[in-house]
């Protein structure tokens, strides 16, 4: 890759090419998590946080008819910090000189003008419509009025009984941060566990304990945890196909004539990723900028069976990702926990088996901030990184030329913003394309809340 082209794909601020594209996208922002005052102390009595998305700095806060307001977090004013305003219940008012505004950027009040003043009337702070979905807060940073339907997949339409959201800082850029999770050759070497814990043990939520679960169906007999499967056969032949929101991607690993490991992912584009965690649980993994040099991604873990357990997964995460800030204990300063004995014995990375966030957060991090493409040497196995790369500079050159943003930035298609469907599993070799498709369609059929749904079945999705 050029330099001009990694430099086109990688900054994302205000006045930028990337972050024009970006900006046609919901984005999430925080979750609402970080509302709760039992997780962030005193925001019970001050519902209010800095926050910073695509190289800008806003104020998100939640007024007393719980509506949120997301504005810009300088004054309009004279520039003062709204991080640092007054909350007063039916808006936010700067302490250096008293305005106030509302959640719609509104200015209530300027006390230090003159009576019978209007300048409030002329005043208003830029805002940014917010959406609620799945405990985490999205925001608009579009053109006014332009914002696209919000998607519904499968994370966004399950009732909050069956998702989770958690989220994490990593110190790169935003497409590295991305990238790794549309890779699907790094799970054989980078999550490789060198034994194999008991099935039984992983019991029913495997949310803490990723590739550990068994593939669906059987070799020899046996289940076979997804790790095993990905250790024992590390040259997959990948594929990928379009799709309304991205790409589908299809894995297969040949494991005898008669049977073949088939697992299927997505790229939703620009910044998500969908894969299978266990037969029933799946991620949805987002991945915003904070910055050209940090980057928030944002899971959702969606059930298709049981509710999920919100609390033990918060502890399970809680204890590598420090809360309020959902900032990793581990990284650079402390060579992201990495131990050659473990290397030696149970993990090919040697950086834990709990929490296999941190793997991909060393691969990302240890790039450096902004990975210089240009120094590369892809191969076969990357093909699905060049497949996003050419179609990010497309979508990028479309929006230059005033086109419409591909996948969920298009209103025409948002009524294929549906599922997507994820499958891992072992399967007859010359039947694994019907067997994975009957395999989601059998999951969806049996979770509590898809009924209603059924435009969201493999068989309904474009091919």
């Amino acid at each position: 890759m050029q330099a001009e082209q990694n430099e086109l794909i990688t900054r994302v601020g205000p006045g930028t090419a990337c972050g024009a594209l970006l900006r046609q996208y919901w984005q999430p922002v925080a979750l609402v998590d970080e509302f709760d005052a039992q997780l962030a102390p005193g925001m019970d009595q001050r519902p209010l946080k800095a926050v910073r998305v695509l190289g800008q700095d806003f104020i998100l806060f939640r007024d007393e008819r719980q509506q949120w307001g997301l504005l810009d977090r300088d004054c309009p004013h004279r520039g003062a910090d709204l991080a640092f305003a007054r909350h007063e219940g039916d808006g936010v008012r700067c302490p250096f000189h008293g305005w106030k505004f509302d959640a719609s950027g509104r200015c209530l009040d300027t006390p230090a003008e003159p009576v019978g003043s209007k300048l409030c009337e002329r005043v208003r702070q830029t805002s940014y419509p917010v959406i609620e979905r799945s405990g985490v807060l999205f925001g608009w940073f579009g053109a006014p009025d332009k914002a696209p339907p919000f998607p519904a997949f499968d994370c966004f339409a399950a009732p909050s009984t069956h998702v989770f959201a958690f989220k994490g800082l990593w110190h790169c850029n935003w497409l590295q941060a991305f990238e790794v999770g549309i890779d699907p050759a790094h799970t054989s070497f980078l999550h490789r566990f060198l034994n194999d814990a008991p099935l039984a043990a992983i019991g029913i939520n495997p949310a803490g304990k990723q590739f550990r679960s068994a593939s669906l169906g059987d070799f020899g007999g046996e289940q076979w945890p997804m790790t095993r499967v990905m250790r024992e056969f590390h040259q997959p032949d990948i594929s990928f196909e379009a799709r309304p929101w991205g790409l589908q991607i299809t894995t297969l690993r040949s494991m005898t004539p008669e049977l073949t490991h088939v697992r299927v992912t997505h790229g939703i584009f620009p910044q998500t990723f969908v894969i299978p965690l266990s037969p029933t649980l799946t991620i949805t993994q987002m991945h915003v900028p904070v910055d050209d040099t940090h980057t928030y991604w944002f899971s959702f873990f969606t059930s298709f069976a049981e509710p999920v357990d919100k609390d033990a997964m918060r502890r399970q995460r809680a204890q590598f990702i420090a809360l309020p800030d959902y900032v990793p204990k581990a990284g650079r300063h402390n060579g992201w926990g990495f131990d050659a004995a473990e290397q030696r014995s149970s993990t090919f990375l040697g950086m834990g088996e709990e929490d296999i966030n941190v793997h991909d957060q060393w691969a990302v991090e240890s790039m450096g901030a902004i990975q210089d493409r240009t120094r590369e040497h892809l191969g076969t196995s990357d093909k699905v990184i060049m497949a996003n790369r050419r179609t990010l500079l497309a979508a990028i050159a479309a929006v230059q030329a005033g086109q419409t943003a591909p996948g969920a930035a298009d209103a025409a298609l948002a009524a294929q913003m549906l599922g997507p469907d994820t499958v891992d599993g072992i399967a007859p070799a010359g039947t694994w394309s019907s067997w994975w498709k009957d395999q989601a369609q059998a999951k969806r059929d049996h979770a509590p809340w898809t009924q209603a749904s059924p435009a969201q079945t493999p068989s309904s999705q474009p091919a």
